[in-house]
């Protein structure tokens, strides 16, 4: 894709300084640009890189004051920083912005596809499926029989979904998410053999949902698993079955979440958290990284640790924790005292 520095300005409602007519083609970071990309500077700490850079065009505030010459044709805007993650926005629409069927897919006779959609190669659409306007399902997908996806939703290379799962509109699954498979349901029989139990319940997914690449989802034994609204889910997140997820909760990268737990809503849970089964988390709670959850939590608190405890007493008992072996030598030393003055 390529764009005139006048073009890129209209978009941003800025003024040009230097050439209108300079293109570019793709974006860079400033002490990195090259002829024929786009950058921008912020962050006076890299004013020094304007005046060295090889980027074609630069985004800078409307109030910046050169103190050097400067070759990179500039868009002046109310704010660059604002201004370049609207651009970035409107790079990735233009980017994605795929429609039509490429072959060979398969799409079955039963299922029913909105308008302006994408299907790419090797995508498999089961039976029943309905599938909403302006769907973008990328290569090697498969969408499981009876599913439904809302209204301007992408499916990335590589998603499985399975049967009788329910995805809202808006919503992006990243490449390589499983959603919809067997919760980890087994039972032992009277030989200690481990026998599955059928998992027929399925997932829901509602509006505004982001999966990042890798993550499972798995369906419920019974009823069904529920990511609500406004969910952000990093790579490579575990979600066991009948767990439920509050609306605008985000969990970030390796954390697992056990069976028919619920988690409330506006969390913050760091990476490679591990939380038990069958618990109940309040609203508003901030987990830090590698915390382990074993009991329920009310709303509002602030944890760490395995298992986890108060934010703040943590970090005044780790204090204690990091000079366990200090402590010991002192005991060891007053108990030889006592010893001594004892003999």
């Amino acid at each position: 894709m390529k764009f005139t520095a006048q073009q890129i300005a209209d978009i941003l409602g800025g003024e040009v300084v230097g050439n209108p007519k300079e293109q570019v083609t793709k974006l860079s970071k400033i002490e990195e640009g090259e002829k024929g990309s786009l950058t921008f500077l912020s962050n006076p700490k890299y004013n020094s890189f304007l005046y060295t850079t090889s980027a074609s065009i630069a985004i800078v505030d409307k109030n910046f004051k050169p103190e050097k010459e400067i070759a990179t044709t500039l868009i002046r805007v109310e704010s660059a920083y604002k201004s370049f993650s609207k651009l970035l926005a409107f790079y990735n629409e233009v980017k994605n912005n795929k429609t039509g069927r490429e072959a060979p897919h398969f799409l079955a006779s039963s299922a029913r596809v909105g308008k302006n959609e994408y299907l790419g190669a090797f995508s498999y659409i089961g039976e029943n499926v309905v599938i909403g306007d302006n769907v973008k399902i990328y290569p090697n997908s498969y969408i499981g029989d009876n599913s439904v996806i809302g209204d301007n939703s992408t499916i990335f290379s590589g998603v499985k979904i399975y049967s009788e799962t329910q995805i809202g509109n808006n919503c992006k699954i990243h490449s390589g998410c499983t959603i919809g498979s067997d919760g980890f349901g087994f039972a032992p029989d009277d030989e200690g053999n481990y026998k599955a139990i059928p998992q027929i319940g399925n997932v829901i997914i509602e509006d505004f949902v982001d999966i990042g690449s890798g993550s499972t989802i798995d369906r419920a034994t019974l009823g069904s698993t529920i990511i609500r609204e406004g969910v952000k889910l990093d790579n490579q997140i575990q979600i066991a079955h009948n767990v439920e997820i509050g609306k605008n909760t985000v969990i970030a990268a390796q954390t697992g979440v056990a069976g028919s737990t619920k988690i409330g809503e506006n969390c913050m849970i760091g990476g490679q958290v591990g939380i038990a089964g069958h618990l109940t988390l309040g609203n508003n709670l901030q987990i830090q990284a590698q915390s382990g959850i074993s009991k329920n939590l009310k709303d509002g608190l602030k944890v760490q640790g395995t298992p986890a405890f108060d934010y703040g007493d943590y970090f005044k008992s780790y204090v204690h924790f990091k000079n366990l072996s200090q402590l010991a030598a002192s005991v060891n030393e007053i108990e030889k005292k006592i010893n001594t003055q004892n003999l």
